[in-house]
């Protein structure tokens, strides 16, 4: 069963001026769309085609780097879609915000902390908030791994992430990766940061 790209949940200027058109357009039709051309390509005729996204992100440590690297573009773009909608400052609420404060001691704090993640992590890669033994915490993984993988440094369940590719952000912020992780605050899907807590 091929893999195949679902469309962006909202239109593409929908984040701007946070995250602008152009960038979503070239992000979601070229780069996410070749993650799942080249995963479809790399399980072909290998006991990996009727696997789901999920089990082979489980098991990225013992398949091939190119099943591992598309497979993790997929399943990472597929969560970070679905993880944005234009907020203009909201924050999280509930039993989302009561965790935030309990793990990181303020709203504010846990934004350092996550900023910082996807700052420092050299390269390519993500910044993760994840549930871990039902406590939150802050990671960054490099390339397309994800804190689901079996090779992650820091494993756990992901409620929220930031890709910090540089084809992320280039177009608006060039080199300027701490402005793009500023603006990516009015663009988080509060609501859907929650559901995933709640079911983590």
């Amino acid at each position: 069963m091929a893999f195949t790209l679902a469309p962006l949940p909202y239109a593409y200027e929908a984040l701007e001026p946070h995250i602008d058109t152009e960038t979503m357009k070239i992000h979601h039709d070229k780069h996410h769309q070749a993650y799942v051309d080249n995963l479809n390509k790399a399980v072909a005729g290998t006991d990996n085609e009727n696997k789901s996204i999920d089990e082979l992100v489980k098991v990225a440590g013992s398949i091939s780097p190119a099943v591992r690297n598309n497979g993790g573009g997929h399943w990472n773009h597929t969560f970070f879609w679905e993880s944005l909608q234009k907020n203009e400052g909201a924050k999280p609420s509930g039993a989302l915000a009561a965790a935030i404060d309990a793990a990181f001691g303020s709203f504010d704090t846990f934004k350092e902390k996550f900023n910082a993640a996807g700052t420092t992590r050299f390269g390519s890669g993500w910044a993760w908030l994840i549930v871990k033994d039902g406590k939150l915490e802050v990671s960054s993984t490099p390339n397309q791994d994800n804190p689901l993988m079996d090779v992650a440094e820091v494993k756990g369940t992901p409620i929220l992430g930031c890709d910090v590719w540089e084809h992320a952000y280039y177009l608006k912020y060039q080199n300027k990766r701490p402005a793009y992780l500023e603006a990516f605050w009015n663009v988080v899907n509060w609501d859907k940061v929650a559901e995933r807590f709640a079911k983590a």
